[in-house]
């Protein structure tokens, strides 16, 4: 898949993919576990919002207060999250980036248990 973002100048972010980061924050922060893994749009693109966080991993600009909040609420549960001093918006989109990918593997693990427990023939494996 081809990347549509803007990179970081050393290390910083357009204030539009800082904008960008905010709405996947959001969207994680909504995301029921049964659904599919939330999009964002830019440019007239949706994009998956595990690809925005990946983006960010190497950000070093500062997380605004708003931003910190929703982070708090998103991990809350998250025992790694508060074990982990967030500071910039690498150290979130590190932190969500893994989230997201935990949340995708139970979600492919909880489709496969589904599909092996009503396939037809239970003799052939999945």
């Amino acid at each position: 898949m081809m990347n549509f973002l803007p990179d970081l100048h050393e290390g910083h972010a357009p204030i539009t993919l800082q904008q960008l980061f905010g709405d996947a924050l959001e969207a994680f922060d909504s995301w029921e576990d049964e659904r599919a893994e939330p999009t964002v749009i830019y440019e007239d693109q949706l994009l998956p919002i595990g690809i925005v966080f990946e983006n960010m991993r190497d950000c070093t600009d500062i997380l605004p207060r708003t931003l910190v909040d929703i982070v708090a609420t998103a991990f809350a549960h998250d025992p790694a999250a508060s074990e982990t001093e967030i500071v910039t918006f690498g150290d979130a989109a590190r932190l969500a980036a893994v989230s997201v990918a935990q949340r995708r593997l139970y979600g492919e693990t909880a489709i496969a248990a589904f599909l092996n427990q009503h396939r037809i023939d239970k003799r052939r494996p999945a």
